[in-house]
């Protein structure tokens, strides 16, 4: 495994998978100004490497991320409003990063996914979680108020009747019930957790990383515009996909599969 990145974020890159970690395991991976620079900057990163296909986000420590960092917000409320906007503004960039690359970009999510963690997983492209994990946007629970994209992306996810219960009371659910609810694709055991999650990445990483690329992009594009709109955009996408490159490879093969299927 190639280590192309270090410090509160960590990247590695193995056989197309891109290896994000969040590392802060002493804070169980909290938030900080740096650490939210540092994702955005490994994401992107990732992104531009062309030995990458896919993103795997995770945290060190046996915990994906506990949200923001207490003590930074502390410090950062004392300096002003301005410092504590750089800090949102940052972790909110991270974010839209995942959306930036034309890379899949996968949570894998164990342990805690409070707050901001619970934002993050929210924010990437699929969510493989452990059976176990401990998710909440918990803000509530605090006197406090989502601050990074909780109040919109969750709503859009599951539903305003599901969404406010979750903001305004700050309960917890399961991995097992975020797959319930369409918060994360599938949920996994202890014991194979990293194992599926492996599997999951280089089943995707084997993939024409051009057709994964169109693929995320008409679902995330889709979903900003009406059903025409979108299904213009996927006619346009799919006739250009073929007529390209991949119709001399991708076409044959499904056609191929579909003569050993009679």
């Amino acid at each position: 495994m190639n280590s192309e990145w270090s410090g509160p974020v960590r990247l590695e890159v193995a056989d197309g998978v891109g290896w994000i970690t969040l590392e802060r395991p002493e804070a169980m991976n909290a938030v900080t100004t740096a650490l939210a620079i540092a994702l955005e900057q490994a994401i992107l990163a990732a992104g531009e490497n062309p030995l990458v296909n896919v993103v795997v986000i995770r945290g060190a420590g046996g915990n994906f991320c506990a949200g923001g960092d207490f003590d930074e917000v502390q410090r950062l409320r004392a300096e002003g409003t301005d410092a504590l906007r750089r800090l949102f503004a940052a972790f909110r960039a991270a974010c839209a990063a995942v959306e930036l690359v034309q890379e899949p970009v996968i949570a894998a999510v164990e342990g805690v996914a409070m707050a901001g963690g619970f934002e993050l997983m929210q924010t990437c492209d699929v969510a493989l979680v452990r059976h176990d994990a401990k998710l909440s946007d918990n803000h509530a629970n605090f006197g406090m108020v989502p601050g990074g994209g909780g109040s919109q992306r969750l709503p859009r996810l599951v539903g305003r009747q599901r969404a406010l219960g979750l903001l305004l009371s700050g309960d917890r659910i399961s991995g097992v019930e975020a797959v319930e609810w369409g918060l994360a694709y599938r949920s996994y055991s202890s014991d194979s957790f990293d194992r599926e999650v492996a599997a999951f990445a280089n089943k995707l990483a084997g993939r024409r990383p051009d057709a994964l690329a169109s693929i995320k992009r008409l679902v995330r594009e889709g979903l900003k515009g009406d059903l025409e709109a979108g299904l213009d955009l996927e006619m346009d996408v799919v006739v250009d996909h073929i007529a390209g490159t991949a119709g001399s490879t991708s076409v044959s093969a499904f056609a191929g599969r579909k003569e050993v299927g009679r």
